[in-house]
């Protein structure tokens, strides 16, 4: 399988989630054996984008191992930063199906975009990216507020006419 191309906007976008990931799989002295690239396969069908820590300390090995993995198991190379690689292919369709198709009301959490503009109009929109849960909502000013829980089961309304 060819390695998967991308756009340097798509690459950059990949390399910015991947910063807080932890290395999933090491290669080691024995380097790329069939077992490593099982593992590799295996995190890439779980995670979609990992990152692999090379214990070898040749440049150009490391190189032509990124390349290599990229090819046998159709990924794209996100980026080569010492003796980590990071590696990204789409997540499989049953993967990708368990995951609802609205987006409407769930209570997972959901990571929503909010534009600020400049007050002078003459800079760029900053996009804040924020992660709100299913407790919360998110204001008409951008701040993310949690869901007030009811005092009781029944309304003022029914209170004061009743019992």
């Amino acid at each position: 399988m060819p390695a998967i191309e991308l756009t340097p906007a798509q690459r950059k976008e990949h390399r910015a989630a991947a910063h807080h990931l932890q290395p999933v799989v090491m290669i080691g002295a024995d380097g790329l054996t069939p077992a490593v690239v099982k593992e590799i396969d295996a995190a890439l069908n779980a995670h979609g984008l990992i990152k692999v820590r090379v214990f070898s300390d040749d440049r150009a090995a490391r190189e032509a191992l990124l390349g290599q993995i990229a090819n046998e198991l159709g990924a794209a190379p996100i980026q080569h930063i010492g003796k980590l690689l990071v590696l990204w292919r789409p997540l499989p369709k049953q993967r990708a199906a368990e995951a609802p198709a609205a987006e409407g009301r769930s209570a997972r959490p959901r990571v929503v975009k909010i534009l600020t503009f400049s007050k002078s109009g003459s800079q760029r929109a900053q996009v804040k990216k924020v992660t709100v849960l299913g407790n919360q909502r998110l204001t008409a000013g951008g701040l993310v507020k949690r869901a007030k829980k009811r005092s009781s089961a029944t309304s003022v309304k029914k209170r004061s006419q009743g019992t």
